[in-house]
């Protein structure tokens, strides 16, 4: 809203209506410090939500952490209490059978021992990840072998009938001493899981505490910086309302004056259509002669080409021969492209009339193919080409494009025309047409040749109408670019160029790819 007001200041001012618009000098809030206030608030809100962010997932990573912590705690004391149930039910199971030699008490042994074995390998490997623990499960594992072998040995002596051994060894109190240091260690296993996954509870909750309390102070400030942002917007709004009421109560005055200039513009307007009508349809009475006469010359070719024919000699004479070549190649190519040029030009007579009668032509979008215009733009001028034994080339990879043709046509023409007209005269022309699209949709031709290239200081000037670059010598009025500067802006796009002196130019022809949107957004 600010650069619109400062445009229409501007616009009453190149006018010459001075007006006192009695606003104040400076305004409350101006459209840099809003913008200012409005950047220190957004890097405000972002500072506090990249540190909401930050921390939130910081004490999430430590949440995780802690519950890995106490999950493994639990496990380690699963597999800690699993183990000394088996060892104790395996030792009571022995103790039973001693006692009653009945071997219903053996059975809680015979259940115990198979599994033993994979309840160690299971707290090994939950204890695997701390190195401290090595020793300690080397002597638990040792331990665990002593005491079952002596549980084994004393089960086989009672069944044998040898109970009096079997009960001195129990009361030798090597196995019971194993057994107790398995059961310690265990139990001490047991503890430090129970304390680890209790300090791993506590670590949480102090964890989700502080999660809220970020949560929240994240919040606040959050909603701080939107209040801050809605008040500066609210009264940046009062005051561009205030200034709009004012440019409203300048525009009745303006507005008069703007229709008062219309009426002049549109005046003059009219004359130079008028006067693009005049010259015209004088242009139109030599085109018409020239396309009789050529119809005439070409009705006068068969009378000639008989009376070469008929001559004698005319078979072996080499000047009949080359007069009977001419009247039959030279004579219908010479006459097509004169035909075909007069042709483009009448084109371009009914465009330019059509335009003086209408203000302006009616631009026509249908779907095109590219290559097959340049091809065919390439073929209208190839014999030029080849008369300086020169060369061109056309890579054009770009998809149908909707615009209109008589305008690229005449585009395409110019572009090529001027590259053969103002080529080098110590070199033979060389010409390359490529076609590409950009990202953005747009599509840009580039018409590259090697001919004497124009001044960096020329750029412009070769676009502005009746100028032309340096001094040539090729005649022209310099109408041909500003026409195709004036046609790629119409269909959406425009032209750039780069060149060098001695170097060649580059004219590169912008297009939008579809001309039909261009029109829609104009009505």
């Amino acid at each position: 809203m600010s650069a619109i007001l400062e445009l229409g200041f501007d616009m009453l001012q190149k006018g010459g209506l001075r007006v006192n618009l009695g606003l104040p000098s400076t305004m409350p809030i101006t459209s840099k410090g809003f913008a200012r206030s409005s950047l220190a608030l957004i890097m405000v809100g972002l500072v506090a939500l990249i540190g909401i962010v930050g921390t939130t997932i910081w004490l999430v990573e430590r949440t995780q952490l802690y519950f890995e912590e106490v999950v493994e705690a639990r496990e380690a004391r699963s597999a800690a209490v699993e183990l000394r149930n088996l060892l104790l039910n395996a030792q009571t199971s022995q103790r039973g059978f001693l006692l009653t030699l009945d071997d219903l008490h053996l059975r809680p042994y015979q259940e115990a021992i198979p599994v033993v074995d994979a309840a160690y390998a299971r707290l090994a490997d939950i204890l695997s990840s701390l190195p401290q623990t090595d020793r300690p499960l080397e002597v638990l594992h040792a331990n665990i072998a002593t005491a079952l072998d002596e549980l084994a040995m004393t089960i086989d002596l009672a069944q044998t009938g040898q109970v009096a051994e079997a009960i001195a060894l129990v009361r030798a109190d090597a196995g019971q001493r194993a057994m107790a240091d398995a059961r310690n260690f265990l139990d001490a296993v047991i503890a430090a899981a129970d304390n680890i996954a209790f300090e791993g509870v506590v670590d949480q909750r102090r964890a989700a505490n502080w999660l809220r309390l970020v949560a929240f102070l994240g919040a606040l400030v959050i909603v701080a910086v939107i209040g801050g942002a809605a008040w500066i917007v609210l009264r940046y709004t009062r005051e561009l309302d205030r200034a709009h009421s004012e440019v409203e109560t300048l525009n009745r005055d303006l507005e008069a004056r703007v229709a008062e200039r219309t009426v002049d513009l549109r005046r003059a307007n009219e004359e130079v259509q008028r006067f693009a009508y005049i010259v015209t349809h004088d242009l139109r009475a030599p085109l018409v002669n020239i396309m009789g006469f050529t119809a005439e010359l070409e009705e006068s070719l068969a009378p000639v080409e008989a009376l070469v024919e008929a001559y004698p000699g005319a078979r072996t004479d080499p000047i009949l021969i080359e007069a009977e070549r001419t009247v039959r190649e030279d004579l219908p190519e010479a006459l097509g492209f004169i035909r075909s040029s007069t042709r483009k030009m009448d084109g371009l007579i009914n465009a330019i009339l059509k335009i003086s009668r209408e203000g302006q032509r009616k631009l026509r979008a249908e779907r095109l193919d590219l290559q097959a215009m340049v091809e065919a733009a390439v073929a209208a001028v190839r014999h030029q080409i080849d008369k300086t034994d020169g060369t061109v080339s056309v890579t054009v990879s770009t998809p149908p494009v909707f615009s209109d043709r008589l305008a690229l046509e005449q585009i395409l023409g110019n572009l090529l025309d001027n590259a053969i007209k103002y080529r080098h005269p110590e070199r033979p022309v060389e010409i390359a047409v490529s076609g590409r699209q950009e990202r953005d949709g747009r599509v840009f031709i580039d018409v590259c040749d090697n001919g004497r290239g124009i001044p960096a200081e020329d750029h412009e000037r070769v676009f502005e109408l009746f100028r032309r670059s340096g001094n040539p010598e090729a005649p022209g009025e310099g109408i041909g670019l500003p026409h195709v500067r004036i046609m790629a802006r119409n269909l959406g796009g425009d032209i750039e160029l780069q060149s060098n002196p001695g170097q060649g130019s580059i004219f590169t022809v912008i297009l939008a790819p579809d001309l039909r949107a261009i029109k829609r957004s104009t009505d």
